[in-house]
């Protein structure tokens, strides 16, 4: 995998010089040469590097773009067409984004800029610290519960989620867990339509549900998504909350699925909180991913 993510960073050089300017990266291609898929990809990439691809070539392409701006060679509505830009604006705007000045500023005054070094990753697996995790084939199944979009936030606690949640009567709480009558055990807390790069602030869908067998018919106020027949990765984990969780799920990606013959495949993300503090300081969880074999 980390081969392969250099060679996805090799393949956005390709595309900064001349010849290659303003095309399209063939994401899906270099992963079928590479013997994995793009959903995989990216977000590995987006897991490592904490930014999103489409972010990362962003960058590059306006790094390369400064230059020549500076160099003045060229007026600027031939330089955003040459960077895959219909016109100075949108060519302006999108440089500013990256550099945080504007274009005839730094034609004036040689900066101020933001580059975007050439990213190579490497990964060191030291492996002290064993993750406690079972693979689990599962048949097709559905999850039903209270469904939402809500924003993704990598660090610490989702409002738009506590809000969710908190809103749904205690009733509501006892009606689901007697619903639930297949693994993964309990509430649960799911996400699914994530953003592949892994945006922050992209919008997913959250569900506060259980896990019902195909056969259980689904109340008709309720949500469902429906989940088909495949293999799981179960990250068990304990401590603060959701800081541990968080932890073991950026884990999954710089240790787990480097060291392992496993790729993430698309569904939902499932969290199963298997025992907690009253306060919901710290809690035992379970993190079920979707994956296939590498």
């Amino acid at each position: 995998m980390i081969s392969a993510l250099n060679r996805l960073v090799d393949l956005v050089e390709e595309h900064l010089v001349e010849e290659h300017l303003g095309e399209e990266l063939d994401v899906p291609g270099l992963a079928g040469e590479l013997g994995t898929t793009e959903y995989h990809l990216r977000r590995m990439f987006s897991s490592l590097t904490g930014m999103p691809l489409s972010e990362y070539v962003r960058r590059r392409r306006m790094t390369v773009a400064a230059a020549d701006v500076v160099r003045g060679e060229d007026d600027l509505l031939s330089i955003a067409v040459r960077h895959g830009y219909g016109s100075t604006e949108a060519f302006g705007r999108a440089f500013r984004a990256v550099h945080g000045a504007g274009l005839s500023d730094v034609r004036r005054d040689g900066g101020p800029l933001r580059a975007q070094p050439r990213l190579r990753i490497r990964l060191t697996v030291e492996g002290s610290i064993p993750m406690d995790t079972r693979l689990i084939d599962r048949p097709a199944f559905r999850l039903v519960g209270h469904a939402a979009r809500v924003p993704l936030i990598h660090q610490g606690v989702n409002p738009h989620i506590q809000q969710h949640i908190t809103a749904l009567p205690l009733a509501e709480h006892l009606r689901l867990k007697a619903l639930g009558d297949t693994e993964p055990g309990g509430l649960l807390q799911v996400s699914d339509d994530l953003d592949p790069d892994g945006t922050e602030g992209s919008e997913l869908t959250y569900l506060h549900g259980v896990a019902v067998s195909r056969s259980t018919p689904a109340p008709d106020d309720l949500d469902a998504i429906e989940v088909p027949a495949g293999r799981w990765a179960v990250f068990r984990t304990a401590g603060p909350h959701p800081q541990a969780l968080q932890t073991a799920w950026a884990a999954t990606a710089t240790d787990w699925f480097p060291s392992n013959p496993w790729r993430l495949r698309p569904g939902p993300s499932i969290v199963a909180v298997l025992d907690r503090a009253e306060d919901f300081s710290t809690a035992t969880c379970e993190l079920w991913l979707p994956v296939e074999p590498a």
